[in-house]
Formats: C-alpha cells, structure tokens, sequence
C-alpha cells in the first residue's frame, strides 16, 4: 500500500470519527455561531473573489477539492455560479452521493485529489476548503497542490479557506501557515486575508454580543483561517 493510500485511508477514518462523535445539527445554521461564522465565510468569499478578478461568475468553470454535501458549491451559485459550470470531487464515497444528488448538472466525483481525473487546464477556479488540514502527509499535500495547478487555467486562480493554527483539541488537522502554502504552489502570487474569529470563542461570545464578535473579527488577532488567492505569475 502506498503512503498517499495509506494517508487517504487515516482522512476516511477521522471522517467516520467525526459522524460518530460530533451531534448531526452541531454546524446547523439554526445555532447563532454558525450563522456568524458562515456570514464570515460570505464576506470572506467575496473578497476572494473580487481580488481574483473573478466575476461575473457565471462564466467561470469552478471546481472544489473536498466537496463534501456541497454547502460551498451552494454558495458558489448564489454569487452567480452556473450548475453546468461547477465540479466537486470528494474522497467520501457517500459525501460524493449526496453532493451529486443536490447538484444534478454539476460534475460530482469520488476520487482522491492526488489524481484529478481532469485534463489540464481545465477551471477558471480551483477552492479548497479545510482539505489541506486535515493532510497530515506533506507528500500528499504537495500532490494534491500540484493537481490543483495542474487543472487551473494560465490566468485562473486556486482560492483557498483554511486553519492557519492548530486545533489543541483535535491531533487530526494541523494548521497550515503562509510559508507553508507558499511552499506548496510555487510560482505564485499569494494574497492571504486572516478571517473566521475562532470558532470555540464564537461559540461562547455570540450569545452575548453579535456586535462584540464583529468587532473582535475585525481585529483579526483571534480569528483562526486564511481565505487566500493564488495566481501564477508567469
């Protein structure tokens, strides 16, 4: 078995994990925390977007890595993404199952993200959302980054949200830093945004004051991710 299978293997296990563990609605929009959070992530997006040069979106081919149930594929099209235009890969088998049966039209595989089984240059936008944390392989990572250049288009842009800290909580995921994300796409420009107030802090804060979480995110010493935009230069 090779260590890119094997690596696989351990991100399919802590998946398992994690339904067996954490409560189904524990990220429901119906908590306040995670509607802070998300209206966050909206924000987040749409400056990714805007620095990217991006819009309208509806002429732009789109591809997640680490799709999952679809939320971000969802956001996606309420920014002006078209159906046909979207694709998604995910390493979880049922994940996969239901993005596809949510986004009829879209192009929804299972598959490891170390293999694109697309040709080169095929997207305009290549986003990953929390994949590169829970990689705990640097060889895998540097695969699956290599795949994601590989597909995008000379002039397109890797959009990226993820953990730039470490989880004390949880062993499984690992923060990934801007020396490192700069290591691992080689040949771009990096525009890195430090977003998402950290979620055990919102979690406990946004009961008491909407308005205090807003401001301890605008700060930004205390919020937990990158939202970044990646463009070769040459």
């Amino acid at each position: 078995m090779s260590e890119t299978s094997t690596s696989a293997d351990h991100i399919l296990a802590e998946y398992r994990r994690r339904e067996r563990e954490i409560p189904p609605d524990f990220y429901s929009l119906e908590h306040a925390a995670n509607l802070f959070l998300r209206v966050g992530q909206l924000r987040g997006l749409a400056w990714a977007i805007q620095t990217a040069g991006l819009p309208p979106l509806g002429e732009r081919r789109i591809l997640e890595v680490g799709c999952g149930q679809g939320n971000w594929l969802a956001i996606f099209e309420s920014f002006g993404a078209q159906r046909e235009q979207l694709a998604g890969i995910d390493l979880d088998e049922t994940r996969a199952a239901e993005c596809q049966r949510r986004f009829s039209g879209a192009e929804i595989l299972c598959g490891d993200a170390t293999r694109l089984p697309w040709a080169n240059g095929q997207f305009d936008v290549v986003f990953q959302s929390t994949v590169f944390t829970s990689i705990l392989d640097d060889s895998m990572k540097q695969a699956v980054a290599g795949e994601m250049l590989r597909v995008l288009r000379p002039a397109g842009a890797i959009v990226w949200y993820d953990f730039h800290m470490n989880n004390p909580r949880n062993p499984h995921v690992r923060g990934v830093g801007r020396k490192e994300i700069a290591g691992l796409f080689p040949g771009c420009e990096l525009k890195l945004r430090r977003v998402t107030l950290a979620p055990p802090i919102a979690r406990r804060l946004v009961r008491v004051s909407w308005m205090g979480c807003e401001l301890l995110e605008k700060l930004r010493i205390l919020n937990s991710h990158y939202f970044g935009v990646l463009r070769r230069t040459s």
